[in-house]
């Protein structure tokens, strides 16, 4: 009879195969992940579908061969049992990566640790791939709707730890029990459940206790399933010394509340420069680091699948797996923060899933809550179905949804800031009437009235309508909304999306008694850090400083946000990094319209006790006799005293977002406009005139400020027309232009015959010169004050920036 192989002796045979193995499975899966990400051209349903699952299969067989390998090493005496590592630690780690599963079956994972900390023999890897292992077998054996329970006990009389992971699973036959650490074998229940395997997981498990001097056997479980048990001898903490001699601290606990923006910023660079750090990110919602300001285009069709705002550039879904195999962190998400205990430096956390209550403790926590959609609570009926905040991707695909099948005929948008205005380019393409009701007398109260009212005149040439200083006072219907009234009628509605803003969510702050700011978010210093030292705050929940006032606002962005995340990060990790203040820098895109604006308005600037002057300059984005070419029409705000820029706003076809981004860096630099009208900007027709257009806007108000130029705003015109001033509206365009469009109560005398016609202009009434973009307006103005007439202005502006009625 031929001598039965030992189990090393099966484990090195089988060591062989999988390093042979290893390198082709891999460049298989390297292939079919390029496959299914798209870059090798779409993939039709069917063929996704196979890919991904035959990715899925190379991934399981990857996962078997390198712990082949792992077991081969540990028997060999390869350092496995090298080091200490904290089994009340590595436990989080290792449950954290079946968080989701477990939700989504309906599995109660649950765990308990009677000491802190629980040293053991064995590195951090190995312990972690230990339990990894026993919680995965537990998981594939427990049904849904089951539990699984780890826990971790002392025996200090032994001088040992225990580690239980009991399951209320198809358990394991006494007659299975002591076999089931052998390679290779597989119990009777295990092949009867019809499950997948190769019998290696146990002897995994067992390979890497017995180099560490412990034990493990197999018994039945109170939850009436398979309990695997653990006995492991206590180790010494590790000693920290390395690196030069200098003394390092141990890695610090960070918890994390919010997982969209801010949150897995802070935990990606904590990770980046504290690799060991103990970082648990805990989230609400399902979805993590979504790019939130991606839903419009989600809706209108341009980005064509959910996950595509939850992937990386490489096409890597951010969910909590990418974020436990790629960063290294524990991910709770479907789970609520409840209250901070600063004294413990605790927080108490739920499950909205099971229920169940748990404590975090933490070094350092942060408050990334976000901001949340405000509903107001004088229009009622907002909980009627199809009314949606466009507040996260659920109210997304509701939205989505609606227009898919053809069922929003009549949608209603109640408020006309920023979501609003960029969610209506959906509605119209699909075949929607669109209303937005806003209260205030205008829209995009981020720009100046007249850059507002020209945004709105786009709106309504693409048909939109705009009511403005309209009222929303309820919403009805019978179970889902029909009609919205307003104090000036009733409006049919098949959809309401609620667009009026969003506030800090600072529940969480105030609880724990953290200084809250004027603006209603959390104040933080500089740092990142509220007023406990050991708590900071990044993104939506936090009020930030006004670069130009140096006064507190409240600014929530993407973009913030994670700047704010990186700085929380660096300071958390013992750093030093600041934090400034914001502009409230804003771009967005409304049809074919750049809509931007940087710094503080005309309006603001004027509340902040600034006297201004202001340019309103019209002008093709680039070379005018390029057939790219659009209009872009700007606006700059100057502080006359310092000649300081302030602020700038953008609307138009044209390429408006880098003239912001030119301004915001000018504002930021504290340069007047005299310098920002000299900056070295780079020059081709492609791209801009040879006189960039901000640049013509800050020789506009150079103009002014030395008296060259009288400007007039259109709303002083507009004023004039209607209060019967005897004035001459002056257009100095050509014939043909006048004919095709002109200004109410104009005369036309074009600027070629302007010299021989001086006589028919009355010398002893104001004059306001105009033209297309008040270029022409500027040097009729300067041919009349020549000539003797002391009373000129030019319309800021001309014809393009008009934001009234014009005849046709």
């Amino acid at each position: 009879m031929a001598q039965k192989p030992e189990q090393s002796d099966i484990l090195q045979f089988a060591s062989l195969i999988a390093h042979q193995l290893q390198s082709p499975i891999g460049a298989v899966s390297t292939i079919l992940k390029t496959l299914a990400g798209g870059y090798a051209g779409a993939l039709t349903p069917q063929q996704q579908d196979f890919v991904d699952r035959a990715a899925a299969r190379c991934d399981e067989s990857l996962a078997t061969v390198r712990r082949m390998l792992a077991i081969v090493a540990a028997l060999a005496g390869k350092r496995q049992a090298d080091g200490a590592s904290d089994l009340a630690r590595v436990l989080p780690r290792a449950l954290s990566r079946y968080h989701h599963e477990a939700v989504h079956r309906g599995i109660a994972l649950t765990s308990a640790v009677d000491v802190e900390p629980a040293y053991v023999r064995g590195s951090n890897e190995a312990m972690t791939e230990v339990l990894d292992a026993l919680v995965r077998n537990a998981l594939k054996y427990t049904p849904d709707r089951g539990r699984i329970h780890v826990a971790v006990s002392v025996d200090p009389a032994r001088r040992t730890f225990q580690v239980r992971v009991a399951d209320s699973g198809m358990g394991i036959p006494e007659a299975d029990r002591e076999k089931v650490f052998e390679a290779f074998f597989r119990a009777s229940t295990a092949k009867a459940s019809g499950q997948r395997g190769t019998g290696l997981g146990l002897a995994f498990v067992k390979a890497i206790v017995d180099e560490a001097g412990g034990a493990c056997r197999a018994e039945k479980a109170d939850l009436g399933g398979a309990e695997i048990v653990l006995d492991l001898p206590m180790a010494e903490a590790p000693d920290m010394r390395a690196r030069g001699g200098k003394n390092v601290t141990q890695a610090r606990k960070v918890v994390i509340v919010g997982g969209v923006a801010a949150g897995p910023k802070v935990a990606s660079k904590v990770m980046r420069l504290q690799p060991d750090a103990d970082v648990t990110v805990v989230e609400r919602g399902e979805f993590l680091s979504y790019a939130g300001c991606g839903l419009p285009y989600y809706i209108s069709g341009v980005v064509k699948a959910q996950s595509e705002l939850m992937c990386t550039p490489a096409g890597l879904v951010r969910d909590a797996v990418f974020f436990q195999q790629m960063r290294n962190l524990h991910v709770l998400n479907h789970t609520e923060a409840l209250d901070v205990d600063r004294v413990r430096k605790q927080v108490r956390i739920r499950g909205l899933d099971t229920g169940e209550q748990s404590v975090l403790e933490y070094d350092k926590l942060v408050l990334a809550t976000g901001a949340e959609p405000v509903v107001p609570d004088d229009i009622s009926g907002t909980d009627l179905g199809n009314v949606f905040c466009l507040h996260g991707v659920r109210d997304a695909e509701g939205i989505k949804g609606m227009l898919a099948q053809g069922r929003a005929h009549d949608v209603v948008i109640i408020g006309g800031g920023l979501i609003g205005t960029v969610v209506t380019e959906p509605m119209v393409r699909t075949g929607c009437r669109v209303t937005i009701v806003e209260k205030r007398p205008q829209t995009l109260g981020i720009l100046d009235w007249e850059m507002a009212r020209l945004v709105e005149l786009h709106l309504e040439s693409h048909g939109v309508k705009v009511l403005t200083s309209t009222a929303a006072v309820s919403c009805e219907g019978d179970g889902v909304v029909r009609r919205v009234v307003t104090d000036r009628g009733t409006l049919p509605a098949d959809m309401v999306i609620m667009g009026v803003g969003v506030r800090p969510t600072v529940e969480l702050a105030r609880q724990a008694r953290l200084e809250i700011g004027e603006t209603g978010a959390i104040r933080v210093d500089p740092h990142m850090r509220t007023s406990d030292p050991d708590i900071y705050a990044a993104g939506d929940c936090v009020e930030a400083t006004d670069l130009v006032t140096g006064k507190p606002c409240y600014v929530p962005l993407g973009s913030t946000a994670n700047k704010q995340g990186r700085v929380a990060a660096v300071n958390l990790c013992g750093g030093s990094d600041t934090f400034p203040g914001v502009l409230g820098s804003y771009v967005c895109q409304v049809f074919d319209y750049c809509v931007a604006r940087t710094g503080l308005t005309e309006a603001q600037a004027r509340e902040q006790g600034y006297n201004t002057t202001c340019a309103l300059a019209p002008a093709p984005d680039r070379a005018h006799y390029l057939p790219t070419a659009r209009m872009l029409l700007l606006k700059l705000v100057v502080d006359t005293d310092t000649h300081r820029l302030l602020g700038a706003q953008a609307v138009g076809a044209g390429a408006g977002d880098k003239r912001i981004d030119v301004a915001a860096m000018a504002i930021t630099a504290g340069m007047t406009v005299h310098q920002l009208a000299n900056v070295d900007l780079c020059y081709a027709p492609p791209y801009s005139p040879a006189m960039d257009n901000i640049i013509t806007a800050a020789n506009v108000v150079r103009n002014k400020l030395s008296g060259h130029m009288v400007g007039i705003t259109p709303m002083a015109v507009r004023d004039l027309l209607d209060r019967g001033r005897d004035f001459v509206f002056l257009d100095v365009r050509t014939p043909g232009e006048y004919e095709q469009v002109r200004l109410p109560g104009s005369t036309s005398l074009p600027l070629c015959t302007l010299r021989a016609r001086l006589d028919e202009l009355p010398r002893d009434k104001p004059i306001v010169a105009f033209s297309e973009i008040s270029l022409r307006g500027y040097e009729a103005a300067l041919v009349l004050r020549a000539a003797g007439f002391d009373n000129v202005q030019v319309l800021d502006g001309g014809v393009a920036m008009w934001p009234y009625e014009k005849v046709k």
